[in-house]
Formats: structure tokens, sequence, C-alpha cells
């Protein structure tokens, strides 16, 4: 009888349910009520899209022609340059690489800076996405902690003896999610620094950079560029179109690393050639009319964060952490339990579903997770099912 057959290790991974996934499957299968505060996917959160105006730009003729331009058609990266006119920044079109997700650009990026086990360091916590995308592309991710002090802050003291003669570049999610902490700008000051004296890239995704809750930030596509740095976003979260598949990279830094980083995400970016023509003749549309999606979603979030404080304020056993920015709210609650135990209780008993803590990588127990991208009635039920388990004698 032959052996098993041998997979890539970096597919290894464990795949088996976890106890939280069989309470939340169990739970749909019964029939049960379910309060879901993990929703991230904005086209299923009760928002009002203008289906023809969306759908329409989808039909244009010259979405019949190919154009093989392994930077993305100019038109599409013009509007690009336009939205990061609007926050500020001067780009040229020849900065800009569309790809069909953040997810993708990530992994260009990788490719373009890193042979199989050299380091990339991440923020923690932050979106736990990252491990699968350094895995595939044979890049270590080395964490880095934000501590929080009346709010979060990045360790450049931590993160400076991270440094290894493998690491090449510094990750940060700009707001960070789910934190909501946007980079000062000292922290982006002192990251520069950084990079240039050890002579490392700076990759920062930005895709939560137009929902601004406490306070506002400033794009990294902000000159000047003393290091080479990569821009991430796209239209998942600026438009609220998770579905159409639309991402960049936007290039920037010193002219001799900043020329070669171009040709060599050329050649990248032609030998996959990923991103399909309606999608890039419909980006200028949905990019124009961004603003109506981003209202509708920043009022939610703003209006379900002051509901999450007017529920707080009621008790004592659970307290709101600051947040700046983006989608999510970080609750610090009584560790009695594990986060996976108490993210279980509150599914098997109240039909209630959070995120744990340590899905974004918190080091301890007694974090939960909550979406403030959730429906107000459900946001509403779910947390006062929360407050009153929690607080329960």
């Amino acid at each position: 009888m032959p052996p098993p057959f041998r997979f890539s290790a970096r597919t290894n991974w464990e795949t088996a349910e976890t106890e939280l996934s069989r309470a939340l499957r169990e739970r749909r299968e019964a029939g049960l009520p379910l309060f879901d505060l993990t929703a991230s996917n904005p086209t299923q959160c009760g928002f009002k899209y203008d289906e023809a105006a969306i759908l329409s730009p989808l039909a244009a003729r010259e979405a019949l022609l190919y154009d093989p331009n392994p930077q993305g058609i100019l038109q599409a990266r013009e509007a690009v340059c336009g939205y990061y006119r609007d926050h500020g920044a001067a780009v040229d079109p020849s900065q800009i690489f569309l790809t069909t997700s953040t997810s993708e650009a990530y992994s260009y990026v990788f490719r373009l800076l890193c042979d199989p086990g050299d380091e990339v360091l991440i923020a923690q916590p932050s979106y736990p996405l990252f491990d699968f995308l350094a895995a595939l592309d044979d890049v270590k991710l080395v964490p880095y902690g934000l501590f929080y002090d009346y709010g979060w802050h990045l360790d450049i003291k931590a993160l400076r003896n991270r440094i290894t003669p493998r690491t090449r570049a510094i990750a940060l999610v700009h707001p960070n999610n789910p934190t909501g902490h946007f980079t000062k700008a000292h922290e982006r000051a002192q990251l520069e620094e950084l990079c240039s004296e050890h002579n490392l890239a700076l990759i920062v995704d930005e895709v939560f950079l137009d929902y601004p809750l406490r306070a506002t930030g400033s794009s990294f596509a902000i000159g000047p560029h003393p290091a080479l740095t990569f821009v991430l976003s796209g239209l998942s979260k600026i438009a609220g179109l998770p579905q159409m598949k639309s991402a960049w990279i936007a290039a920037f830094g010193p002219d001799e690393a900043l020329q070669q980083s171009l040709t060599s995400l050329e050649v990248i970016a032609d030998t996959f050639l990923s991103m399909n023509a309606p999608i890039q003749y419909a980006m200028p549309h949905w990019l124009m009319h961004s603003h109506a999606i981003q209202q509708q979603i920043s009022q939610r979030t703003v209006a379900n964060l002051e509901t999450l404080d007017a529920l707080l304020a009621e008790q004592t056993m659970i307290t709101r952490l600051e947040v700046e920015a983006g989608w999510y709210a970080t609750l610090r609650i009584p560790a009695i339990r594990s986060d996976e135990e108490t993210a279980i209780r509150f599914i098997r008993e109240s039909g209630v579903s959070t995120h744990p803590g340590y899905f974004f990588g918190f080091a301890c127990d007694g974090w939960l997770i909550v979406s403030l991208l959730t429906q107000e009635m459900c946001f509403i039920t779910g947390m006062k099912a929360i407050v009153c388990m929690l607080n329960e004698p």
C-alpha cells in the first residue's frame, strides 16, 4: 500500500471544525435566532445600494477590448490617483498597480521583497488573514505589540528589538483592525526612520481610512517618503463592494528603490494579469460615487458606538477601549474563562455571535471584539444580552 500523498507544508493547516464554529452551525441548523455581532460584509448589513448605478458601468463597450497592461488600464489608475488627491496626496498613475484584492496586493509585495524564510514585522493585535498570506508566500511573520494607555500606541523600542538580518519590511494597518488605532505623525516619522536605518520597506494597509470615528488620520500616500513604502487599499471598504474584487498597490520612496520596485512589480503583475476588464472600466464610476455608502456606514458605526457606550455606562463589568476609526469595538471583559468559552456560551445561551480576542492576536483572555457594522436592532439586542450575562450574579 503506497504512503499517503504528500502535500506542500505551506498548506498544512488545521481545518477541523472548532468548538466555536460547531456552536454557530448547531444554532443555525436548529433554526434558532442568531444575533451576529461579527458582521464585516456591508452587502449583507442592510445598506441601500443603487443597483443600476453600480451594475451599469459593467456593460461598458470598452470592456469587450483586451488591454493587457500589467498595471491596469490607465483610466482606472487615474481614478485611484483622484481618490488620493481628495486625501491630499499627489500620486502618478505610474505608481499604481491594480489587483483583485488587498490580499493579492500583499502577496505581490511579499514576493517583491522577500526570499523564502525572510521576515515581515506585523502589529498585534491585527487581522488573522496575514498568517495565511505569509505562509503561502513562504514569509515568516514576526509580531510586534501595540500597547494600550488611554489609547493605542506603537512601541518603537520593542519594534526595533524585533529586527533581524532576515527582516525585510514592517507592515501596519492604518487605521488598525480591530483596534481602530490611527498611526500618528510622530509614529510614522519613527517608523520611516527605522526603515531607512535598516533598509526596510513599509507596507501600509489603509482600507479603513475613510471611516473615522473619534479621530482622523492622513494617508501614507502623502509625502515625503524617505523609506520605500507600499500603500494598499481597495473598493471592498471604500465603496462597500467586496464582491467586485478591486484593489491596488501605490508605491512610493527614494528614486532608485522606487524604480526597481516598479519594474519588478510590473513583471509580477504581468505574470498573473488577474484584474478583469469590466471591473477596471467600472472603477472610476464606483470611486466617484463611493461617498453615499460611506455616509451610510459611518452613520451606522457612530450610532452603534453611542448605543454601546450608553449600555456600558449602566454597568461595571465591561469596559470599551478607545477606538478612533474602523468598524469594530474592543471590549474588556472579566477573564473568568477563556475568550473562546465565553464566545461559545454567548452563542448557546443567548444566540449572540462575537469574536474572541485571540482571533485578532490578543495574548491573554478577557477580550471580545464586536462589529459596529451590525444592523442597529441586532446590535442593541445582542449587546444587551452580553451585558446581562456578564453582569449576572
